[in-house]
């Protein structure tokens, strides 16, 4: 795991090294720089596998090709295996040289041989051509930009940043989708002329044509019939083991996040099962009930006899809040990426590598969200005729959701501002017009919109997959990458192993639901293998108490972010983000909202944009 840089042009030449150490809490362990032909190459390690012979920038051995990667293939001893009976010799044990000599050897169908969570680069130096790679589903980031006839990608946004090549302009469909989904939705960024790699793509650059990107992996349909329940499960059990037991190889330290829900108590229990030794585990304890699973952890924790450690949130002041948001590249207005960037500080203490259950909600069918399907909310003569009169200005713009149905009005309830004219949700309620106007609010939903189609008419299925693409990989997994990474700590997430994720998607939605819900093959092997208190229970999110931080520890941080507003944002309405807070400092009103420009502003003071 580490921090990844590469940069073509002599634009970037001399800003390289203070680009490079923006990604030094991803890779603390080295960094090291090597010159390739028209390219710079640069690399902050975390070292996990051959820590001796798997340093990079990494060379074939005809020095032709150069490559910088970040992640961990898991299958990588079988595929070198494969590369040894075709001929190609090792130096190293790491499976940084394996993905190298893969990609010499199929070219661009290694992507489709590779299990495991990946980003990389590797430059041609016959040609000067880049190819860049992101796994499936998005599990690590990589971003990339051209300017001035150069390309650079990186790891993240921090190291763009430090080149004083490139321009720093907002995006306002990068905002709009900030605005939205609490997260930006690759390809787009807060800053203009700088994307995100989306998941499962990859791109080929050269000076001439530029970038092209292209989906090497697409989300698959459901192509066979639901097996019997009992049998789904017994298979998901075995499948599940080989994921932790495959993803345990390192030759550091490993643990596991334990919130005390299904999934990550999973997780410790096959690792108990398959001789984890020390078993390290680690959970947020909060004050507020509702909050808090840290009994159901406890009850896991003794179960399996694991060295647990326990984390309590009313630490979490404005001190760690704003030292949290300082360690993100852009904005993400999840509130539980504070607790999750708290306890990788406390697990990294102990351990290098963890283990956590991010992915079940969204492959298994967790979420409440999935139930409420287009089908729900039928059209009616009464809804037609109050869009008639919305559209023609004769009714208040506040009834917009009740005139809505099917699938406009699940949209609706997916996004926190979009194309809702004179609506609590109106975008353009926020933002200066000319701003606005070039966010598209029209365009909000776009990419939700185009992969819940593709899947399906909006049904369980559609809503699963749509998820993946959008709040999996650019909020739940970043919130985890950003986080760990700012510790120097590698996150696995077994429950996206390649054959899980190829099983569950081959399958219809509806094995996933009973009458108890989502999620019924997870909460089968909860019953089976796991303590009453895990399973036996409401469901519970992971994140803080906004109402309560807004009226204590927080307040004053909020404040301050508010009084910034206007010379941090002259394009933000000021009055509007003003009248928010009010409301939100009482306990009251949409406090995720204000949550969302809170932490935008904080972003805004250390990384200031023009509009």
């Amino acid at each position: 795991m580490c921090g990844i840089l590469l940069a073509v042009g002599d634009a970037f030449r001399s800003d390289f090294d203070a680009a490079l150490a923006g990604l030094k809490s991803r890779g603390p362990d080295a960094r090291e720089v090597l010159a390739h032909g028209s390219a710079l190459l640069g690399h902050a390690r975390l070292a996990v596998i051959d820590i001796d012979g798997g340093r990079q920038p990494m060379t074939a051995a005809d020095g032709r090709y150069a490559m910088v990667y970040n992640g961990e293939i898991y299958n990588f001893a079988a595929l070198r295996r494969e590369l040894e009976a075709a001929g190609r010799a090792f130096a190293t044990r790491s499976d940084s040289e394996v993905l190298l000599a893969g990609y010499l050897h199929w070219g661009e169908a290694v992507l489709a041989r590779l299990d495991g969570m990946f980003a990389f680069a590797i430059h041609d130096r016959a040609d000067g051509s880049v190819f860049l790679a992101r796994d499936r589903l998005g599990i690590k980031p990589l971003f990339w930009g051209e300017h001035g006839g150069g390309l650079v990608a990186a790891s993240t946004l921090a190291p763009f940043f430090a080149l004083t090549a490139f321009p720093r302009k907002l995006d306002a469909e990068g905002l709009r989708d900030y605005l939205a989904f609490q997260t930006p939705l690759a390809p787009h960024t807060l800053v203009k002329d700088i994307h995100a790699l989306p998941p499962g793509a990859c791109l080929t650059w050269n000076a001439v044509a530029g970038g092209s990107v292209r989906q090497w992996w697409t989300i698959p349909d459901a192509s066979e019939a639901a097996p019997e329940h009992e049998a789904l499960v017994a298979e998901t059990d075995v499948l599940l083991a080989q994921a932790v037991k495959d993803q345990l190889v390192a030759d550091v330290p490993l643990g596991a996040f334990l919130s005390g829900g299904i999934d990550s108590s999973l997780i410790v229990h096959y690792m108990a099962q398959v001789g984890a030794r020390p078993l390290k585990t680690f959970s947020v304890r909060f004050a507020e009930a509702g909050f808090d699973e840290s009994p159901a952890a406890r009850a896991v924790a003794e179960r399996y006899g694991t060295e647990h450690h326990v984390l309590d949130a009313p630490q979490l002041g404005a001190d760690t809040l704003a030292t949290a948001l300082a360690d993100l590249d852009q904005p993400l207005a999840d509130p539980a990426y504070i607790p999750t960037w708290a306890l990788s500080r406390l697990t990294r203490q102990h351990v290098t590598v963890a283990l956590s259950g991010d992915g079940g909600d969204e492959l298994f069918g967790g979420y409440p969200r999935f139930l409420d399907t287009a089908d729900r909310h039928p059209d009616s003569a009464a809804k037609r005729a109050l869009r008639a009169l919305l559209r023609a200005g004769l009714a208040p713009a506040s009834l917009t959701r009740r005139a809505l149905a099917g699938a406009d009005l699940l949209l609706y309830r997916r996004v926190e501002l979009g194309d809702y004219p004179g609506s609590r949700k109106d975008l353009r309620a926020y933002l200066a017009p000319d701003v606005a106007r070039a966010a598209h609010p029209e365009s909000t939903l776009q990419l939700w919109r185009e992969l819940a189609a593709r899947h399906g008419d909006y049904d369980r299925g559609a809503l699963l997959r749509a998820d993946l693409w959008t709040y999996l990989s650019e909020n739940c997994l970043a919130k985890t990458d950003r986080a760990s990474m700012a510790h120097g700590l590698e996150v696995r997430v077994p429950l996206l192993a390649n054959a899980l994720q190829e099983r569950m998607l081959k399958l219809p939605a509806g094995v996933h639901f009973d009458a108890g819900g989502g999620k019924a093959i997870l909460r089968a092997l909860a019953r089976k293998h796991l303590p009453d208190a895990v399973w036996n229970r409401k469901k519970h999110g992971f994140s803080v108490p906004l109402r309560t931080n807004f009226a204590g520890p927080w307040r004053d941080w909020c404040a301050a972010q508010v009084a910034g507003a206007k010379m941090r944002a002259p394009w933000l309405d000021a009055g509007a983000i003003e009248a928010l807070w009010r409301e939100a400092g009482r306990g009251e009103g949409n406090v995720r909202l204000f949550y969302t420009f809170a932490v935008l502003l904080a972003w805004l003071e250390t990384h200031p944009l023009d509009a």
